[in-house]
Parts: C-alpha cells; structure tokens; sequence
C-alpha cells in the first residue's frame, strides 16, 4: 500500500501546479485544454447516452472541469468531486457552487454514485517505487468498483509511449494488464480505448448494460 507521505506529495504536486497554472489544463498537468476534453469524451462513454437523472463520482476531480462536459451533455446529474489536494476543492467549490455539486477531500465521506470516473489518478508515482506504485493502482481500482453502482472509468498513461518521452516520475501501465484485471475481477463487459490520439488509454467497466 503507498504510504501517506506518498499520497501527501502526490497533493502537494498537484496543489502547486494549480497555484502555477490556475484552472487550466495545464493546472491539473494536462498539455492543452483540447486533449482535457478529449479525455473526457473517452471517461464519459460509460454513461450511456439515453441516461437520466444519473450520479457521478469524479475521483481525482481537480478543479472540477469535467462538470462543464457534463452540463454540455443536457442530461440530469448529481455531482460528487473527490481529491486528495485541498487547494483543488478550494477551487473547484468557488467554480462550482450550488446544490448540484459537492467536493471533499475526505474520501470517508463518499458513497456510491451510479458512475464513477478517474482522470490521471494513476500516473503521478514520483518517488513511489514501480512496485508499491503498481499495488496502488490496483487498489484504487478496487475502491472506484466499490464507489459504483453501474460503472465506471479510468484513464491511464500508456506503456507503448515513445521511450524518449517517458517520464521517471510517472507510470507508464501496460493496457492488457490493466483489462485482464478488470475482466477477471470486475465484470464480464469491459472496453478498452486505446484509439484517440494520445499517449494513453481508457477502460470502461460496465456493471449494468442499459
């Protein structure tokens, strides 16, 4: 399990960049607004598009950019924002206010939404060892299976990346074990998405088929 120093500098990392960058992609160390959304795009596919009235946990939310996606949508939500910087959720309760959206940083605090979904949660390993790193992931994707009630969503950066482009402090997954994993453990209806134009990968758990 990675230790709570770990998840306190994975806060702190990306608390500076928001202070660096403000609400911008480049906040939340994406490269461009354009490849936020197209990820987004790929995370919101497990929310099938005839839903209504549905609940979404964003787990790793940021400053909450994907609410603006989801509005865009025009279907019915309830919103739930989860990260582990302070500085984020200051943020993203001043962009966001109301009763449709709530943030926390108290993970004890969430309950099951009906979809969940996880941008970039699992590539900032900074000191963590590949190994401890790996035990991590695993064990966040066991808790968005927990978190959700039809399905959920996450994005990880690819190991086919271009070796003169991998960072020593990111973690680079290999996608058909990720998939394995979550067929053998989750359900029977996974999709992996590995065709958007960015060095990375989406996979779709889905628990219920609408």
């Amino acid at each position: 399990m990675v230790d709570t120093s770990t998840r306190e500098r994975v806060a702190d990392y990306y608390s500076e960049k928001v202070r660096q960058h403000g609400e911008t992609a480049q906040g939340v160390d994406w490269n461009s607004t354009e490849s936020q959304k197209t990820r987004f795009d790929q995370l919101l596919a497990i929310v099938p598009p005839g839903a209504t009235e549905y609940s979404v946990l964003d787990y790793g939310c940021g400053y909450g950019a994907i609410i603006d996606v989801l509005t865009e949508r025009g279907q019915p939500f309830r919103y739930v924002g989860y990260d582990v910087s302070e500085e984020m959720i200051v943020r993203a309760r001043r962009l966001h206010p109301g009763d449709q959206c709530e943030f926390t940083t108290d993970e004890e605090e969430l309950g099951p939404s009906d979809y969940v979904v996880a941008s970039g949660v699992l590539n900032v390993r900074l000191e963590a060892s590949k190994a401890k790193w790996k035990e991590y992931v695993l064990e966040t994707l066991d808790d968005l299976h927990r978190l959700s009630l039809k399905g959920f969503a996450f994005n990880a950066l690819t190991s086919y990346s271009d070796p003169d482009h991998m960072r020593d402090d990111l973690f680079y997954a290999d996608p058909s074990w990720l998939f394995d994993h979550c067929k053998r453990r989750y359900s029977g209806q996974v999709a992996l998405l590995h065709d958007y134009g960015l060095y990375e990968f989406t996979i779709l758990v889905r628990k219920n088929l609408e």
